[in-house]
Order: C-alpha cells, then structure tokens, then sequence
C-alpha cells in the first residue's frame, strides 16, 4: 500500500501558495511560479484547486436571504427534521426563487449582504488526491465495519447507509477521527483526547494517508476564510501546549501529522441523509464538505436555500 509522505514544510508551502496563486489570478496579476519543494502532484491538486476556487469567486449567486437573521431565528430545537417548521423558516427568510435551483459549475452563494456563505467547487480534486482518499479508507475499514449501530442516532443509524453490493470496495459505515476530541455529554469535565479511531496500531499510516487530502482542504479554506484559518491555526497551537504541559504523548504525536485546522473530520461511506442542521457548528464559520468517488446522479440539497448540487467536489 502506497502511502505518500508528506512535510510540514510542504504543507505550509501548499497553503501559502494557493492563497498567492489565487490572488494574483483574481487581479489578474503575473502567474506565479510553484516552489521546487513541492512534487508534481501537489502542483497539480493545487492548480486545479486555485483554478476552481477562481471560477467560483467569479460565478457569485446572489439571494436575499440575510444570514446573520436566520441564525439568530433556529434554535437548539430546530434539527431540520420538522418539515413544517422548515416552511415556516422559509417563508420568514425566502431564497428568493420558487422551487430548488440547481447549480453544476463552480459557484459562490452570497446573502443579502453579500457575504459568502457557500463555495461550490466540482471536480476540485486531481484523480491523484482521490487515490490517496482510497488509501486512507483502506486502512479504515476494519473501524468502518464496527461503526454503525442499531439505535435512534440517524446519523449512526443503519437504515440510511446504502447496502453495499457486488462491485463496491467500500463499507457502508461512518468513523469519525479526532486528535482532541470531547467524549458526548462531558464536554466542559473533561480534558480533550485523541479519538479511539485514531489509538491503533495503524493511526499513523492514516494520518499519514490523509495528510495531503487535508492540507488541500485546509488550502482551500486559506483562501475562503482568511479568520477561520488563522484562527484554526491559534487553536492548534494552544493545544499543542496543553498536550506537551499535561503530558499527553499520544495528543502530541497525533498532532504532528494532523495536516488540518479542523479539529475533526469524519468519513462517511454509502449514506443518505435526511434534512438535518448541525448545531455544533458556528454560523460565521465553513465546514467542509467532500465527495469522492465513481458515482452519478448525486444531489446535495440545501433546503434553507432551496439549491441543488451535484455531489462532486469540495
């Protein structure tokens, strides 16, 4: 199994060099030259990233919904399961069009301020960045095998996993990794700690696995939200000095090949959802969602903005 080694100067050189890339096509400035210290595969995944971030920031789609409102009118309360709560919610904050507007090319959506609440990147991924996201999912399918549970959690549950047939290579389960994660419920008793899936024996080959996919993602957010990088970056900083000051090797060590400023990431194989909001996360802030894989007729449905977008891309 091939596992590619990637630096933390690499890394660094990446991000920096998509953002200066980036720039200077939206001015329309020099073309700049990649380092020498990065390989071609990576001067590849970010030319391809840089060029659909530029065809996004160019196609804006403007709605007049106003986001900072909405925010403040969902509560705890509203999952995204409750479809006449939803139409309500709709009808206090419209998107502007009747019926779900189908996007397939690299988009920003942009509310009534003209802040941008959406990147829509397709085919952001060379086929090389894909084949290293296989790798990765090889090492974690014995932990995919045990993760889905019989219980009332939709995320976990069963019933919205894909049954895998004849031809698939994956197994339709979900694994989240961590390297400072909150056990539910004890979020503010406890001390973070490096989630089970990432305590194996394999841990460091899939670190190593998801390293570049990760530093890619975490390239495109440098470009996409300049503050939720930085202050990702803070973040890790400051739990790398609680790791080494409560002495926690194994934290320490996993932070050393975490190649994100996410604090978790989560592989989901073979699965449906339903409409659902996510309440841990923080309005002003991106998550990053990425599809890979051999399939067609994928839709990602955002009803609070009635738009439809084929699944693949960042």
């Amino acid at each position: 199994m091939d596992i590619s080694s990637t630096s933390d100067d690499e890394i660094i050189i990446l991000r920096t060099w998509a953002l200066t890339k980036f720039n200077a096509e939206k001015t329309g400035g020099d073309p700049v030259v990649p380092s020498p210290n990065l390989d071609t595969d990576l001067v590849m995944a970010c030319d391809q990233l840089v060029d659909r971030l530029i065809k996004a920031y160019k196609n804006p789609i403007q709605m007049p919904i106003n986001i900072a409102r909405y925010s403040k009118l969902i509560s705890p309360k509203d999952t995204g399961h409750n479809e006449e709560r939803e139409v309500r919610l709709l009808k206090r904050c419209p998107p502007g069009h009747e019926g779900t507007k189908l996007i397939e090319i690299p988009a920003t959506i942009l509310d009534a301020s003209s802040a941008i609440i959406t990147w829509y990147l397709p085919d952001a991924l060379t086929n090389a960045t894909q084949k290293e996201i296989w790798v990765a999912l090889d090492l974690l399918a014995p932990m995919l095998k045990k993760s889905v549970k019989l219980d009332r959690i939709w995320c976990t549950n069963q019933e919205w996993f894909t049954p895998r047939s004849q031809n698939d290579v994956l197994t339709p389960r979900c694994v989240d990794l961590s390297p400072a994660w909150f056990q539910q419920g004890h979020e503010n008793q406890v001390d973070p700690a490096v989630s089970a899936s990432l305590n194996g024996a394999s841990s460091e080959d899939i670190l190593k696995a998801i390293a570049r996919p990760a530093a890619i993602a975490t390239a495109a957010l440098r470009v996409m939200h300049p503050e939720q990088y930085w202050a990702g970056l803070r973040g890790f900083a400051s739990l790398g000095e609680k790791a080494r000051s409560k002495e926690l090797p194994k934290m320490s060590e996993t932070l050393q090949y975490w190649a994100t400023v996410f604090n978790s990431l989560s592989v989901i194989c073979n699965w449906e959802t339903p409409n659902h909001r996510d309440h841990s996360l923080i309005p002003e802030c991106f998550d990053i969602l990425t599809s890979v894989g051999n399939y067609s007729n994928a839709r990602i449905s955002m009803q609070w903005k009635e738009i439809g977008l084929p699944g693949h891309g960042i």
